[in-house]
């Protein structure tokens, strides 16, 4: 028996889904350590869930995508509209020199994984779902390119198989990024700082003093953050004034991709709306000085990918896994290797080879295998230790939260379009 629900059904239950995973991030300390989020956490027990009822009474499930779509597109246009690229000049050579370190990492990263697919008899095209789509990428990018391996190029259960090794990444992304740090500490012979005093200690999460002036590595998480820090509240006109922004966004992002359908510049709709959305935030910063509002877009495109990934978690099919767990391992564990030497030997070497090297390599297997905030987790626990990195928290959390959406969107629109990968 086949049960179809409507939008606003889906949306009631994607609703329920990110209150459970709250509940489960709270309560189980291994998914709050390891940074999961919380519409993971509650959308994978719903998944298990549906798997057990479709098992053991034959009910199937059909859920509406048309919000699905609309909440994904909604995501990427804020990642657009965040990219600022005055922030390039604020990070200076450093953030630069990252982001070519990075954008080089995803290149070999998809190579891994095409290839490795390849030899173990998978489809070319699987590599990449178990490479930057999902490692760098993260859950969102993960539930966006699914739905086009699937249709497009017949790769089955792709959207299920990217949820499962995002959160794979996320988990091994806030596990190696500490121990290579401290590897490449250790090498420099470098002692752990005195524990502060009572009115020096940094709070665990604001990474601010307690008392006293603010430190150096605040001011840096300041100015990597400043969208945090501004003292404009959300009112009825500044949502409005978003919305409409994101409206524009998606109105161009179903423009372009309907003009360029069939042609050779035929990209997914998302990445039109991330394109578009950077395109609307410098022409309105730096052509009309108009005051963009960080902290709502952020806020907007937060509680859209949450309700994304709540609806695409509730439509996970895990039975179309079973085939491909092996494979999948051998190809993860590779990744995980390859992502420990690369921090080791290219980014800590050609970030300067320094303590400010070694916390943004540990920053890197945080958003090279999981999301930013793993990253920023690993720098903290390297930083509490040993001391601040201004430049740590200056540029890493500007290339994993920013530029790198943009750097992985063209490396894997490029790789899905070599003929021989299809």
């Amino acid at each position: 028996m086949e049960i179809t629900l409507n939008g606003y059904h889906t949306l009631i239950l994607a609703a329920l889904v990110m209150l459970v995973g709250h509940w489960l991030v709270f309560r189980v300390r291994f998914l709050s350590a390891f940074n999961i989020p919380e519409p993971v956490a509650g959308g994978l027990l719903a998944a298990a869930i549906v798997y057990g009822l479709n098992v053991a009474l034959g009910l199937k499930f059909r859920f509406s995508t048309e919000l699905q779509t609309t909440f994904m597109l909604m995501f990427f246009s804020s990642i657009g509209l965040s990219a600022d690229f005055t922030r390039l000049k604020e990070g200076g050579k450093p953030l630069v020199l990252l982001l070519v370190i990075v954008s080089c990492f995803i290149v070999v990263q998809n190579l891994i994984g095409v290839g490795l697919a390849a030899a173990l008899g998978l489809k070319p095209l699987i590599g990449l779902v178990v490479g930057s789509i999902t490692l760098t990428g993260g859950h969102g990018t993960a539930g966006a390119w699914g739905p086009v391996l699937e249709q497009n190029y017949g790769i089955v259960g792709a959207t299920t198989l990217g949820i499962a090794t995002a959160t794979f990444g996320l988990v091994f992304g806030g596990l190696i990024g500490g121990p290579v740090a401290r590897h490449l500490i250790n090498q420099q012979k470098r002692q752990p700082v005195p524990e502060a005093g009572p009115r020096d200690s940094i709070d665990a999460i604001s990474g601010k003093p307690r008392h006293g002036e603010a430190s150096e590595q605040d001011r840096a998480r300041r100015l990597a953050f400043d969208m945090f820090d501004q003292p404009r509240l959300i009112t009825a006109y500044s949502a409005i004034e978003t919305l409409a922004m994101f409206a524009a966004c998606l109105t161009a992002a179903d423009l372009l991709s309907g003009w360029t359908k069939g042609s050779w510049i035929e990209l997914p709709t998302f990445i039109w709306a991330l394109a578009s959305g950077v395109v609307i935030r410098n022409v309105l910063t730096h052509v009309f000085r108009f005051e963009m509002f960080d902290r709502a877009i952020d806020v907007f495109g937060n509680a859209s990918l949450s309700l994304f990934l709540a609806m695409a978690l509730l439509s996970l099919r895990l039975w179309e896994l079973a085939d491909l767990a092996g494979p999948v391992a051998i190809i993860l564990a590779v990744q995980v290797l390859v992502m420990m030497a690369w921090a080791t030997f290219v980014t800590y070497r050609f970030m300067g080879a320094d303590y400010d090297a070694a916390v943004v390599a540990a920053g890197h297997c945080g958003f090279g295998l999981g999301a930013t905030p793993t990253a920023i987790a690993n720098m903290q626990a390297i930083t509490d230790r040993f001391g601040p990195s201004y430049k740590a928290y200056l540029v890493v959390p500007l290339v994993g939260a920013f530029f790198v959406d943009l750097v992985n969107a063209t490396i894997l629109q490029i790789f899905t379009q070599l003929p021989f990968l299809r």
